[in-house]
């Protein structure tokens, strides 16, 4: 079976390190791969991509069509992307750019690459500007040798990114949108972060609850209750992330109140979560290598 035009593209761009022939040589192009929104299966696709104030910017133009791309409709439903950038791969959160700044964004793009202004004029959809948004990096990366350590830096991550939600949640509402008399809504930048601590938090929990759990109870009988315990607060955490999900859902209709007051709960209920499993499970994991042993 002949392979696709962005197959080939993709794979020219991996054996090369990131560099291309044909019409795309010379050109800044990277591959975005994201998680289809109905499928759940990944999708990689070459994109061209700009940068500017800082950002590392693409534009979902689909050469001018009428309707979004299908990468674009994923990462609205799956935040968390993966980058290849030259011989660099990362995972960062996409978020559309909206309002005035989109707008200033999308002049800074143009100014680059002009052909993007010609998609815009052929197609009555604003072309969306997403930022693909780098997890900032810890300033000491730690040493992982055994699970607690693996623990331990989870947990981090976790907190990291809830405190990163609640902090624009506040600035959301300190910049007096709420009250402006805009329709109820959040914002892309809080929606896609939030979206992407949610998806961390169920794969961390859904791991536990398959496999480390088991095996503990396994070979720890003692630590049974403790397990049982740890399962419940995964349950009751499980139900504040659905309805912040839920809440999520329409895109620009979130209630932001109702949105800030779940947010709270979370904060509360996963940063008891955290500590609890920490003081209880922390003494036994550290004596369990990881990456495993055969």
């Amino acid at each position: 079976m002949p392979m696709s035009f962005n197959q080939a593209i993709i794979e020219e761009f991996r054996a090369n390190g990131g560099k291309v022939g044909g019409p795309f040589e010379g050109g800044d192009l990277l591959l975005l791969t994201t998680t289809g929104a109905r499928s759940g299966r990944e999708h990689t696709v070459p994109l061209g991509y700009v940068r500017a104030e800082g950002l590392l910017l693409v534009v979902a133009s689909a050469a001018g069509a009428p309707e979004h791309p299908q990468w674009y409709r994923n990462l609205l439903a799956h935040p968390v992307v993966r980058v290849e950038l030259g011989t660099e791969v990362f995972e960062a959160v996409a978020v559309p750019a909206e309002g005035a700044r989109r707008d200033r964004l999308f002049e800074a793009v143009v100014r680059v690459a002009p052909g993007y202004g010609d998609y815009q004029a052929h197609t009555e959809r604003a072309l969306p500007v997403v930022a693909l948004e780098r997890a900032a990096a810890e300033a000491e990366p730690r040493e992982v040798a055994n699970l607690a350590d693996k623990l331990v830096e989870v947990h981090t991550w976790l907190r990291a990114q809830l405190r990163h939600v609640r902090e624009e949640t506040e600035a959301y509402f300190a910049s007096g949108a709420v009250a402006d008399g805009r329709p109820p809504g959040l914002g892309f930048q809080v929606r896609q972060h939030c979206l992407a601590f949610c998806e961390g938090l169920t794969h961390h929990h859904t791991g536990e609850d398959a496999a480390i759990f088991p095996a503990l109870a396994r070979s720890h009988p003692e630590l049974r209750p403790t397990l049982e315990r740890l399962g419940g607060q995964h349950r009751e955490v499980g139900r504040i992330r659905d309805r912040l999900v839920a809440l999520l859902a329409g895109i620009g209709v979130a209630d932001p109140q109702r949105f800030r007051a779940e947010l709270v709960l979370m904060s509360a209920e996963l940063e008891a979560h955290l500590d609890f499993e920490e003081a209880e499970l922390l003494p036994v994991l550290a004596g369990i290598p990881f990456p495993p042993r055969r």
